[in-house]
């Protein structure tokens, strides 16, 4: 077995993978010997991904679905409206891992490694990769274990959680808009926290129901399963379906310094990199802009710790988080104000961090200000 690399990615994952292809592809790396490593063979539907996107993408030949328009809905307001030149699109984490793994075996100087990665160490210009069958050597190594006691054991960045559970049911009557992902539904009991519904309909009988929190600590399963129940008898109106599907999730949402933990020969993504939205938790858009960027910096040879950098996104997510952090409840507010006062449209480039200043104030000024503005004091002060 080949135990010295010039490039070790460890976690095939929707960042490991990415990763991998872009470098596979790239002519520039040709010369690399790259191993990407993972604890079982990624041949399970383990997770669901969505993202939206303008027109054609790299990932159409595989989606499950794709919507047009979006759904909000709050007790006292709610719109269901096209988001033209947007596309909402769904992925099965299975799709995914087979489409991409396919790639990556052509590539004659990229190898796949089964193995429980149990310690990395760097050594001068050399990491050491200690998997349960061997110990590998790499120039530089990618790392997207997330260990999450690094978020919790300081206090500078507030730690929110997206968790959820979600349910895939089949009905007998039609109950779902098949037309219309629901993005957000405000109008369950919050209980002092940041709560919603989220739905993917597949059909008029069939769908992914995810009940979610933003919120600093995490549920009994119970009560996730008990508001799902409520919610299809009581919102749905459906008495009788067939459970098919069970998933849950729980997304680290921070503005959490994560190049820290980098160093010159080994850098954090996806996930461990801070590479999720803070703000929202979507992860697969982001990735795929943050794998572009370190293929083009790879280039340069530079240090990987200088790889990331805050930008004025990083401000507005972590003045959000601040006030969820705070105040819990005031999810439902500003989301609410948001989706009131500005079209899908500028939103979704907000969130995808493509905005005009001109556009962030748009958004900014739409949300209730006595929130933001002392949130901005505290950070400030």
């Amino acid at each position: 077995m080949n135990t010295d690399f010039d490039y070790i990615i460890v976690g095939a994952g929707a960042a490991g993978l990415m990763l991998a292809n872009s470098l596979g592809k790239d002519s520039f790396f040709k010369t690399k010997k790259i191993l990407l490593i993972d604890k079982d063979k990624k041949e399970e539907n383990d997770r669901t991904w969505c993202f939206w996107e303008k027109g054609e993408g790299e990932f159409d030949s595989i989606l499950f679905k794709n919507w047009k328009r979006i759904q909000f809905l709050a007790k006292d307001f709610s719109l269901d409206k096209e988001i033209t030149p947007y596309a909402y699109k769904m992925l099965k984490g299975s799709d995914f891992y087979t489409f991409m793994l396919e790639k990556i075996q052509a590539y004659p100087n990229i190898s796949f490694q089964l193995g429980t990665v149990l310690n990395i160490t760097e050594q001068q210009n050399l990491v050491e990769v200690e998997i349960d069958t061997a110990t590998l050597k790499a120039k530089k190594v990618f790392n997207s274990i997330f260990d999450v006691s690094f978020v919790k054991n300081q206090t500078k960045y507030p730690l929110i959680q997206q968790h959820f559970v979600g349910w895939v049911i089949r009905s007998k009557k039609p109950i779902f808009n098949s037309q219309s992902p629901t993005f957000m539904d405000f109008s369950i009991p919050q209980k002092g926290n940041t709560r919603f519904i989220y739905i993917l309909p597949f059909s008029d009988t069939e769908g992914l129901i995810e009940y979610t929190l933003f919120s600093a600590k995490t549920l009994e399963k119970e009560e996730y399963e008990l508001a799902i129940k409520q919610y299809i008898t009581e919102v749905l109106g459906c008495d009788s379906y067939e459970l098919l599907e069970k998933e849950k999730g729980n997304i680290p949402m921070t503005s959490y310094d994560f190049n820290s933990q980098n160093s010159q020969n080994i850098l954090h993504i996806g996930l461990a990199g801070g590479w999720a939205k803070a703000s929202t938790g979507y992860t697969f858009k982001k990735t795929q802009k943050k794998t572009k960027e370190l293929i083009s910096f790879l280039k340069v040879n530079k240090p990987l710790d200088t790889f990331s950098g805050k930008d004025k996104y990083w401000f507005y997510d972590l003045l959000l988080l601040d006030i969820l952090y705070k105040n819990n409840a005031a999810g439902s507010i500003i989301f609410e104000s948001l989706f009131k006062n500005c079209s899908p449209q500028i939103l979704l480039k907000f969130l995808d961090e493509e905005t005009s200043l001109s556009e962030d104030l748009k958004v900014i000024s739409s949300c209730p200000s006595s929130y933001f503005i002392k949130a901005l004091f505290q950070r400030i002060l």
